[in-house]
């Protein structure tokens, strides 16, 4: 095993890739974040940046590259929806993640608020109004007040670690939800 240790230092910054792989050491989510552009288009691209922010008011967080082609329709459209991934929607993440012409053309959707497309079968399900977007380095963080929320407490998510998808699997005889409590009280 082998520790790669990272030092950022403005004369020499660090090699971005290994940067990125030190990040990809933190296991997330898989979402697919979509809106309605003002002329009417749907927009849809897989993030892995999504992120709670606040019970009161209802807050959630992602970001996107400063040079991504949809930031534009995502800052004008006002309006986005979060959906979150089941293990069985891979293929919907590889999808989202890349570049087409209509990204969704054949996909189970329907329209949510604002119109933002909203997959069929997601896990869960966040849709937001745009609270304000602050810039972030090379990205753009899109800070959304939630409106409307729903999840599926049967399936499981689609998780990502280490440049690969993966699947969560429960640790025996150890309960957390005593832990993710004062998290949420602030106590953690």
């Amino acid at each position: 095993m082998t520790r790669h240790v990272l030092s950022f230092d403005k004369a020499a910054p660090p090699d971005s890739r290994l940067f990125r792989q030190a990040l990809g050491r933190f296991s997330t989510g898989v979402t697919v974040i979509t809106t309605r552009a003002p002329g009417g288009s749907r927009i849809g691209v897989t993030a892995n940046s999504f992120s709670a922010v606040s019970l009161d008011p209802p807050l959630i967080l992602w970001s996107v590259r400063n040079e991504a082609p949809s930031l534009r329709a995502f800052l004008d459209a006002g309006v986005f929806a979060v959906n979150i991934l089941t293990q069985e929607q891979a293929d919907l993440s590889h999808h989202f993640a890349t570049p087409r012409a209509d990204k969704f053309a054949g996909i189970a959707c329907a329209d949510g608020h604002g119109g933002c497309p909203v997959l069929k079968g997601a896990l869960a399900l966040f849709e937001c109004d745009l609270d304000r977007s602050i810039p972030a380095g090379d990205h753009v963080i899109l800070l959304g007040r939630v409106v409307r929320a729903s999840f599926d407490d049967a399936a499981s998510p689609l998780l990502f670690s280490s440049g690969r998808y993966a699947v969560a699997a429960r640790l025996p005889n150890i309960d957390a939800s005593s832990d993710l409590a004062a998290m949420w009280e602030g106590l953690g």
